[in-house]
This record gives structure tokens, sequence and C-alpha cells, in this order.
């Protein structure tokens, strides 16, 4: 018989990192028989704040980022509030806006980045929901505009402006900690920062239901200690994390790949890197013929509306490709990738 060639190990798009410490903090919390939100929660959200050098008591975990984003607006009575959101975005933001009974006004991407395009937000809008994109953090000015501005770092904790971490410039910070963010707290999870007290506690109020004031609407959205558990064991090992997405991202740029990338004084994190080429289809299928998984970072059938009205945000969905970066990616996976796509580049 021919001898056939072995089928090279398949390389995911994105996975999350995940090992003992995970594994001992997660068992303590078992053990411990409390495992509903309870001291591991409040742990893990005051980590958060020492991270981005709040006091403690600023931030609030939740069941997610959806979760996270949903409360938020709930607490601002966005209720046929105008909501600008990006049109170039997750359908969470869209989602979470609507259920809140928010009214959503899309907003184009800017030319040279994917983030919204904060100059063409009227300044009487109600609400602005600001993501930073990919990892990358754009700068927000209220001014004196009576904005209430939601940064949406899903996708970038740990990147920073001029020294500001994000989720500190606008008037609340969320974030996700979803399966493959750049920490997990076990699959879900999410958490919301600010530096109003007294938004933090109607927060609070808020996620939980039991043994309240019946005259008040509330809903149980709270994240367990075993998630926080997972979560805590994740931002210990943020550090390294970051440094192996660095790594990966060097690799990439030393290739020549024309990545996504940052202004100088943007501090960025490597939560996607982004190959800007119009070759879209041909990148991603020779990648999965050598059992890779390369995706566009957000098709047009996520999104609604015509592109015609967003000319920045349609060139952003057919030029790009999202290629893996994640700290448990091999570097032999790595020059897989790098030799495959310099080929078609």
């Amino acid at each position: 018989m021919p001898n056939k060639t072995p089928k090279k190990t398949f390389v995911p798009h994105n996975r999350p990192t995940l090992g003992r410490q995970e594994e001992k903090m997660a068992i303590e919390v078992i053990r411990s028989g409390w495992i509903a939100q309870g001291t591991a929660v409040e742990n893990f959200e005051n980590e958060i704040c020492h991270y981005l050098g709040l006091p403690s008591g600023s931030a609030v975990a939740v069941s997610s980022g959806t979760a996270a984003l949903y409360m938020t607006l709930a607490i601002y009575d966005a209720k046929e509030k105008n909501i600008a959101i990006p049109y170039y975005c997750c359908s969470s933001l869209r989602n979470a806006t609507t259920l809140a009974g928010g009214i959503p006004l899309l907003v184009d991407s800017r030319i040279d980045s994917p983030n919204i395009n904060i100059d063409a937000i009227d300044p009487s809008i109600d609400i602005a929901i600001i993501p930073h994109l990919f990892g990358i953090p754009q700068k927000i000015s209220k001014g004196t505009s009576n904005t209430y501005f939601i940064e949406d770092c899903a996708q970038s904790l740990g990147a920073h402006i001029d020294g500001v971490r994000v989720g500190l410039q606008g008037d609340v910070g969320i974030f996700s900690f979803y399966a493959t963010k750049l920490i997990t707290s076990g699959g879900q999870g999410g958490m919301i920062v600010s530096r109003d007290p007294a938004f933090i506690k109607e927060l609070k109020d808020y996620r939980t239901c039991n043994q309240k004031d019946a005259q008040k609407n509330r809903f149980n959205f709270q994240m367990t200690d075993i998630q926080a558990a997972i979560g805590r064991a994740q931002l210990q090992q943020f550090t390294k994390f970051m440094k192996r997405r660095e790594e990966i991202y060097l690799q990439y740029t030393d290739a020549n790949f024309p990545l996504l990338n940052a202004e100088s004084n943007i501090q960025p994190v490597r939560f996607r890197a982004i190959l800007q080429t119009p070759r879209q289809t041909e990148i991603i299928s020779e990648l999965a013929k050598n059992n890779i998984a390369a995706v566009i970072p957000i098709q047009q059938s996520e999104l609604i509306g015509s592109t015609e009205n967003y000319p920045n945000a349609s060139n952003w969905i057919h030029n790009t490709v999202s290629l893996p970066i994640y700290p448990s990616l091999r570097n032999e996976d790595v020059k897989r990738i790098i030799k495959i796509v310099k080929e078609l580049l």
C-alpha cells in the first residue's frame, strides 16, 4: 500500500489556556462547600480593581459580558433613548441595546481603524458604546458632552492610552471573560467597573433578586465562585499570557505580514492578529486545507443594514483575516501558518 502523509494537528483559530492553576483554585471552591456568589467573587472583583488601579469595591462581577452591558444600560434607564453603537461590531452590543429598550444608532468605523468613529457621534446622543476592537484601544474625550460613554473592553483588558487603562476613560467599563477572550472565568462571565460608588451600588442591587423588595425589578446576573476562582487563576497568569501573545505577533510581523497595529501613543494587547488583505477567501481556504483555522473577524452576515452607508466598515469586512494567536499556540504551528500565508502574499 502507498504511504499516506500523516494529517497535521488541527490548529483552531482560538482556544482557552487552562491548566493546573485553574483546576487547583476551582477545587478549593468546591471543597469549601460554597459555590454560589461569595468570597471568591468578591476577591476576583477586587483583584480586577487592583489591576486597573481602582479602589476596592469599584467592580461588579456578572454572568457574561452581554449581561454587563445590559445591566449598565438598565441602570442608565436606556429605554427609548438614542444609543450610538458601531455598525461593525459583535451582535451582543445590538442585542443588549434593544433588550434594554434603547434605540440603536449605527456609526461607521474609522478609515484607519475598525473602531467606531467617535468624531461622527452626535454630541446630543444619550449613550455611546465604544468598543476597543481586537485589543486596539482608542481615546475617549467627553469634553462638555452630556453623553454617557460605556467602554466595551471585552477584547482589550490591559490595553492603555497615555498610561490610562481601558475601562477608565469613560463613565463605565465592561469586560467579558468568555471562553476565547484574553482571560476566561470558565466559559462565561463578565465585569463592570466604575469610579462612581452610587452606580456600583445600584448594579450590585440589580444582579441579586432574592430577599429583596419585590417592588423593584431585578434579575439574577450573578457569577459563581467556581467561575471567579478560574478567573482569578487566569488573572494571576495574565502577564505571561500577554507576553506569549506578543511573541507570536512579532513572529508574524517579522515575516512582513501587513497586520493591524496601533498608533505610537497607544499600547494595545494582542487579542487578535488581523491580517489586512483583499485575499480573504484564498488565505482562509489554503490554511483550512492544512488543518489550520483562520476567520473573517466580523462577517457581513452578522451585521444589519447595507454596507453602502458604512464604507469604512465595509472595507474592514472584506479585507481582513484573523490568524491564530493565543498562549498555547506552538511555535511549530506559527511557522506553518507563516509559511502558508507568505506563499500566498
